[in-house]
């Protein structure tokens, strides 16, 4: 199924490239070539052939790693992504822990105190969180964290006196700068990536909250709950032993579902806060015609996507002995 899924998402993404209305052909030899520069950059893409032959080659060149050149880079298109990726999986791994650590608690917490004060706020923070706008709610995040209070590091992903410093071994500075020890471009970027996480952890958290709530108020008014209590176990023991743990599959494919959402969905974070991520490198790229570039991206991120489904089946064996 996972082949099947990805020769799917490999045939779906060559086809939409091929439709777009942007020639790759001018992309590469811009508009003002000769007549005979343009054929023979066509024939040299292979565009003259038939259009399954052409993603038979496409697949075969994805199978050996080779994604093409990026036009607007100069540069191998995986070694672009190798580049990119790394930064919106920072992103995008941040705002999901702290949307579990905080989201799942509250959410648990509203359902017990349903029609209280706490369910409250948490309906209301969930309401907010997907409400507002996160690009104007990083703007003013900006605008009073950085250049008032001046709490936070502003755009970009590290300062240019620190950049270059450390080797990229993982792709993520925070982990690339503790491997190497240097604590002061540890620090530095722990302060530029606080922010633009912050924005995406609160749609996660907000998510994750609403769903914990909606699954534990169905939980909590079931028999076996009602049983449980009956025979004077704790509240804490029917809470978090027994009601949370038949949510916990549920949940595994909310988390699951956030996360991805994250890798692909942070473009207008990643444009506010000036962060070198894979959606800015997809968006430019396809504002530059640079059609290998968007092609590569978009299987990056379909990918990741498969990746994290396979993940979520097997955790369900994991947490569901029903499962096995």
């Amino acid at each position: 199924m996972l082949a099947l899924t990805f020769i799917g998402l490999t045939a779906v993404t060559f086809v939409i490239g091929r439709i777009m209305p942007n020639d790759p052909v001018v992309a590469i030899v811009g508009d003002r070539a000769s007549k005979e520069v343009y054929d023979a950059m066509f024939l040299q893409l292979g565009l003259d052939k038939p259009i399954w032959q052409q993603y038979l080659i496409f697949l075969g060149d994805i199978l050996r790693g080779d994604f093409g050149n990026s036009v607007m880079t100069g540069q191998p298109v995986l070694e672009d992504i190798k580049r990119f990726f790394p930064a919106t999986l920072e992103l995008a791994t941040i705002a999901t822990v702290v949307g579990v650590i905080i989201g799942i608690p509250a959410g648990v917490f509203a359902a017990v105190r349903q029609g209280t004060l706490i369910d409250h706020c948490v309906r209301v923070i969930g309401l907010l969180g997907h409400s507002i706008p996160i690009f104007w709610l990083g703007m003013v995040a900006l605008l009073v964290f950085y250049a008032k209070l001046d709490w936070v590091a502003g755009p970009g992903r590290i300062d240019f006196f620190y950049d270059g410093i450390v080797d990229p071994v993982t792709g993520v500075i925070m982990i690339d700068a503790a491997i190497a020890g240097e604590w002061d471009v540890f620090q530095n970027a722990l302060s530029h990536v606080i922010l633009p996480a912050s924005m995406l952890a609160i749609y996660s958290l907000a998510y994750i909250a609403r769903m914990t709530r909606s699954f534990m108020l169905d939980q909590l008014n079931q028999e076996y709950v009602l049983t449980a209590r009956v025979k004077g176990l704790g509240e804490g023991t029917v809470i978090w032993y027994h009601a949370f743990r038949n949510v916990m599959v549920q949940l595994i494919t909310i988390i699951g579902l956030t996360y991805a959402s994250l890798l692909e969905g942070s473009v207008l974070t990643e444009t506010v806060f000036a962060w070198p991520g894979i959606g800015q490198y997809i968006t430019n790229s396809l504002f530059n015609a640079d059609m290998n570039a968007v092609i590569g991206g978009t299987l990056v991120v379909g990918i990741s996507f498969v990746f994290i489904n396979m993940l979520s089946d097997m955790l369900y064996r994991i947490v569901d002995p029903r499962a096995k």
